[in-house]
């Protein structure tokens, strides 16, 4: 499990709680989410999103995994955290404090009827990449180690 010092966090930034979705189909390729935001590289991400106030990062990963692939599932223990500095898609510089969650599916068939405003403007691809598309995507992918993330799950290490 990656786990980051939280005495690391930046406490002049707003601190931005998440839970990622690591969703992977019977293939093991992992789902992604390609933004294109104005003035900025495309990129792509994992599912997920901000945690609500008072809501659990389980929670949020369960609400966020219906919401952004209309997939009903629990998400399992947390299997990483990551606290990347970054800026928002809206443009806030934040302090994050990310928990990863591990999602199999049997089917690589996702529903985006559920995303807001900003998720359809913003969000305008998705896709199901291999471990070694994962490594090798001329854009960027975030988590960068999400291919050795998913390696860990799969050997038990």
């Amino acid at each position: 499990m990656s786990l980051e010092d939280p005495e690391s966090l930046n406490p002049a930034l707003r601190l931005r709680r998440a839970a990622r979705l690591i969703v992977l189909d019977a293939e093991g390729r992992a789902l992604m989410f390609r933004y294109d935001v104005p003035g900025r590289e495309p990129f792509w991400v994992t599912a997920g999103g901000e945690c609500e106030p008072g809501e659990s990062f389980e929670d949020a990963a369960r609400r966020e995994l219906i919401e952004e692939t209309g997939i009903a599932a629990d998400p399992g223990p947390q299997i990483a955290r990551m606290t990347p500095e970054f800026v928002t898609v809206e443009g806030e510089r934040v302090q994050a404090d990310e928990r990863f969650f591990l999602v199999r599916v049997a089917a690589a068939r996702i529903d985006t009827s559920r995303h807001t405003a900003l998720e359809q403007a913003l969000m305008t691809q998705h896709r199901w990449f291999t471990r070694a598309e994962l490594a090798t995507w001329k854009e960027p992918i975030f988590p960068a180690n999400l291919a050795d993330m998913i390696a860990q799950q799969e050997t038990g290490a």
